[in-house]
């Protein structure tokens, strides 16, 4: 039976909120809902979950066991930038991306800017009152957190986990992803407007509802 539980249904298993459709976990690990289909149907016959009106976590040592493989595993191979994240997802504290990444998912991706692979950040606001957790749940992944960005010559990997903490949090989702409000981010790039201008322009083109007033076109370089 434990072959069942492999990194994709381990996953599943930590995505599931009582309830959900495949659909709709699919979405939020960002993955293929044939994939997702067919693991769910093991997990199924496997006993670990039901399908009954949604699906359901049959026992929470099930959940607490998939946490441990999913980070096990991390520490041996460390999670890629996709995969990064995914798992504040597996998380039992609300969270919002937040700043860049904010912005990076109100784009659907579309914009991207002052991170590299060898050395990327992910900004979350969290409560309060879960900044530990958050550190101790992150520190399982042998992923670091601070409250500002730390420079990369000062961590042996390329991630790290920024945390805002706030009194409480005000989430809205986007394509999977939870995020602070669209108004919310569009006044952070205003605050930012040198960095963020071709985001707000591209926000005009993307939000119907929208008239931020901005104009933005890159010069074109020179053809060698």
């Amino acid at each position: 039976m434990y072959e069942v539980l492999d990194d994709t249904a381990a996953q599943i298993i930590l995505a599931i909120e009582s309830g959900d459709s495949i659909r709709r976990v699919a979405q939020h690990l960002h993955t293929p809902y044939e994939t997702v289909r067919q693991a769910v149907n093991r997990l199924e016959d496997a006993g670990y979950v039901s399908y009954d009106d949604g699906l359901t976590v049959v026992d929470e040592r099930v959940r607490d066991a998939a946490l441990e493989f999913v980070a096990a595993s991390a520490s041996i191979s460390p999670p890629s930038i996709e995969e990064a994240y995914v798992i504040p997802q597996f998380g039992d504290w609300p969270f919002a991306f937040a700043r860049i990444d904010a912005v990076y998912v109100w784009t659907q991706g579309g914009y991207q800017v002052g991170r590299e692979p060898n050395d990327y950040p992910l900004f979350l606001a969290v409560r309060e009152r879960d900044v530990d957790a958050w550190g101790a749940f992150f520190e399982s992944f042998d992923l670091p957190t601070a409250f500002e960005r730390q420079p990369r010559e000062e961590l042996n990997e390329p991630l790290q986990i920024v945390l805002e903490p706030r009194a409480s949090l005000d989430i809205e989702h986007v394509e999977g992803y939870p995020v602070i409000p669209r108004d919310e981010t569009i006044e952070y790039m205003r605050e930012n407007y040198a960095q963020f201008q071709s985001a707000l322009a591209m926000f005009d083109r993307m939000y119907e509802d929208l008239d931020l007033g901005v104009t933005y076109r890159e010069t074109e370089r020179a053809q060698p």
